[in-house]
């Protein structure tokens, strides 16, 4: 039985790749595979990163929940006020888009 090297295997794509794809476009193709790989390596050094700062957290017994930190939850009163408020600002902004 005949051994492939890996030389051997590297050589019969590039020679696939010429026949099948053509020369002009394989600068193309190896350009977006760079790229992939870039996004790759991204996206693993991020996941690294998020993994190290959850390994950095407190423990839970002394992490304080958000809520705790904020105020009370605001009147009805108000939180009808704020959302006309904010109706009145989506009005303007679309007679605003309109006129443009």
């Amino acid at each position: 039985m005949v051994a492939i090297n890996p030389s051997d295997i590297a050589i019969i794509i590039i020679v696939a790749l010429v026949l099948f794809v053509g020369s002009s476009k394989i600068p193309e193709l190896f350009r977006s595979m760079g790229k992939a790989l870039g996004e790759f390596k991204k996206g693993r050094m991020e996941a690294e990163m998020e993994i190290n700062q959850m390994q950095n957290q407190p423990p839970a017994s002394t992490y304080q929940s958000p809520q705790s930190n904020q105020q009370k939850a605001a009147s009805p009163e108000d939180l009808e006020k704020q959302i006309k408020d904010l109706q009145k600002q989506l009005d303007e902004m679309k007679k605003q888009q309109k006129t443009q």
